[in-house]
C-alpha cells in the first residue's frame, strides 16, 4: 500500500516523521508523494499557533480530496490538544497524540480490518492525557533524513517552563531525555551513513538531562564526570571519530546560562550557532510572558559567546503585540535586535491560544498594532543581519556545501555560524565533487541571503 506524509511544524515533527517512514518501509508500504495519490495520508500536526492549527485542518481536508477512499490519519500537538476537534473533521479516520506515534503502523494495521469487515465506525481516537506522558518514546535508530548533508537526531521531548503565551507543555507533557548510548548508537548510524552535521534537537533541547529519573548510561559514567545537561550528549558525539559537525538546533535562556555557554565553547565539533529565544526585549513583558530571565541577563550570554567569537551566529524568536505590549516595549524589542545582531529573527505576531495563561490576560493589542510591528521588526531584523553579515566580510569559516546550481555556477552551503554561503566553481564536475563535503570559504561580499566567497 502507498502512504503519504505531510509535516507542518518545527524539527522534532521531521524527525518522527522519518522514524515513522521508516518504521513503515520496514512493514512493506510504498512511501508516495505528499501531493500524490495515496492509499494513507499522515498529517503530522502543529499546534504552536492559531494559524498552525488552521494549516493543520487544511491540510488534512487536502490529503482526503487527494483520494476519498483513503485513511487519513491526524498525528502530532495539535491532535493532542484537539483530539476531539480533529476527529470531528470530514474524511479524519484516526487521530494519534504524542507518546503514542510509534503505535500508528498497528492502529492503521487495525483501521484496515475493520473497514475490509466494514466494521469502522467514526474515527478512532488513540490519546494519552499530559500526565502520562512520562517515558520518552524510542522511535528507533533512524538511517537517513531528506537532507543528504544533514541529519536531526531527538534527544529530548516535553517542558516544564510553562510560558504564560505558550500551548506546547500540553501538548508535550514534562521533560523527558532520551537515553545516552540511543542518542549516541543513532549519531555512529548517520555519520557511517556519510552525514555530515548531526543537529541535536528537541520540544526545549536545553532541558535535555534535567528530568528527575534521568541516569547516565553506566558505561559513559567515568567519561562524564563534572558534566550535566545538554553538555552530556554534546561530549559524547564530540568525542565520535569522523569528519562532522554538532548543531544545537534552539536553546532557552531560562536554561543556558554564562557558564554553560562557556563551557560548551570548548567542543570542536559544535557549531558556533545558537537559536536562542528572546521573544521579548522587555523585561516588564518577559516578566508576564513567565520567560524567567531579563535583557541584562541575556545580554550577558550573548556577551560570553561572541568574545569567544566575534561572528558566533545567533538566531532567536521574537513576539510582538503580547497582552499589555507598550510602544516602549516594543521599542526595547527593537533594541535588543540591534544590540545582539541578530543573524536572523523569526517575527511572530502574538497568537491567543486558550488554555493559556495569557489568553485571558486583559489589554489584548488589537491586529492593525500587531501587523505594523511585526512589519517593522521585521525590518529592523534585516537591517541589523545585513550589518553582522558585512561584519564577517574578509573572514574565512568552515562551510557545508550542499547544493549545487548550474545555472548560477555556484555552490552552495551553511557556515558553522549559520550563514548560507555561495562559492563559484569551476564547472559541474567540481560543483559535484564538493557537494557534502566541509571546506574553509574566505567570504568577499553580501549576496542574496548571505555572503558570496571563494575556497
Amino acid at each position: 500500500m502507498k502512504i503519504a506524509f505531510y509535516t507542518l511544524g518545527c524539527k522534532v515533527n521531521q524527525y518522527e516523521t522519518q522514524a515513522l517512514k521508516e518504521s513503515f518501509l520496514k512493514r512493506g508500504y510504498e512511501m508516495a508523494e505528499e501531493q500524490g495519490e495515496a492509499d494513507i495520508y499522515v498529517v503530522n500536526t502543529c499546534t504552536v499557533t492559531g494559524l498552525a492549527d488552521r494549516k493543520s485542518r487544511q491540510y488534512i481536508r487536502r490529503m482526503k480530496k487527494q483520494n476519498p477512499e483513503s485513511i487519513v490519519a491526524v498525528i502530532g500537538c495539535y491532535a493532542q490538544v484537539n483530539p476531539e476537534e480533529a476527529a470531528a473533521i470530514v474524511g479524519v479516520d484516526l487521530v494519534v497524540g504524542n507518546n503514542e506515534k510509534k503505535a500508528l503502523p498497528e492502529y492503521i494495521d487495525e483501521l484496515i480490518q475493520k473497514k475490509q469487515m466494514e466494521s469502522a465506525d467514526g474515527a478512532s481516537v488513540h490519546i494519552l492525557p499530559r500526565e502520562e506522558l512520562v517515558e520518552y518514546e524510542e522511535n528507533g535508530i533512524i538511517t537517513s533524513m531528506e537532507s543528504r548533508t544533514r541529519a536531526y537526531i531527538k534527544i529530548q521531548d516535553g517542558c516544564n517552563q510553562f510560558c504564560s503565551y505558550c500551548i506546547i507543555p500540553y501538548a508535550r507533557g514534562p521533560i523527558r531525555s532520551r537515553a545516552c548510548q540511543d542518542a549516541v548508537n543513532e549519531a555512529k548510524n548517520l555519520i557511517k551513513k556519510g552525514f555530515k552535521e548531526l543537529v541535536l534537537t528537541g520540544i526545549n533541547t536545553a532541558l535535555y538531562g534535567r528530568d528527575k529519573d534521568f541516569s547516565i548510561d553506566k558505561e559513559y559514567e567515568e567519561n562524564l564526570k563534572d558534566i550535566y545537561g545538554i553538555e552530556i550528549i554534546v561530549k559524547l558525539i564530540n568525542d565520535l571519530p569522523g569528519d562532522f559537525r554538532i548543531r544545537l538546533s534552539s536553546l532557552e535562556p531560562t536554561v543556558i546560562d554564562p557558564l554553560l555557554a562557556k563551557r560548551l565553547l570548548k567542543y570542536d565539533k559544535l557549531c558556533h550557532h545558537l537559536h536562542l529565544s528572546l521573544q521579548s526585549g522587555s523585561d516588564r513583558i518577559l516578566k508576564a510572558m513567565n520567560r524567567h530571565y531579563n535583557r541584562t541577563e541575556y545580554l550577558e550570554i550573548v556577551r560570553v559567546l561572541r568574545e569567544a567569537d566575534p561572528h558566533f551566529g545567533l538566531t532567536t524568536d521574537l513576539i510582538v503585540g503580547f497582552p499589555g505590549e507598550s510602544t516602549e516595549d516594543f521599542r526595547d524589542s527593537i533594541d535588543m535586535v540591534h544590540r545582539v545582531g541578530f543573524l536572523k529573527s523569526h517575527v511572530f505576531p502574538y497568537s491567543r491560544r486558550q488554555g493559556t495563561k495569557a489568553a485571558d490576560l486583559k489589554e489584548q493589542v488589537d491586529p492593525q498594532t500587531k501587523k505594523a510591528r511585526s512589519t517593522e521588526l521585521i525590518y529592523e531584523s534585516e537591517v541589523s543581519a545585513q550589518r553582522f553579515l558585512k561584519g564577517t566580510l574578509g573572514t574565512s569559516r568552515r562551510v557545508l556545501f550542499e547544493e549545487y546550481d548550474h545555472e548560477l555556477g555556484m555552490i552552495s552551503g551553511f557556515s558553522d555560524n549559520y550563514i548560507k554561503v555561495y562559492c563559484p566553481v569551476a564547472d559541474e564536475r567540481q560543483g559535484q565533487e564538493l557537494l557534502n563535503t566541509l571546506r574553509d570559504v574566505t567570504f568577499t561580499e553580501v549576496y542574496q541571503d548571505g555572503v558570496k566567497g571563494y575556497l
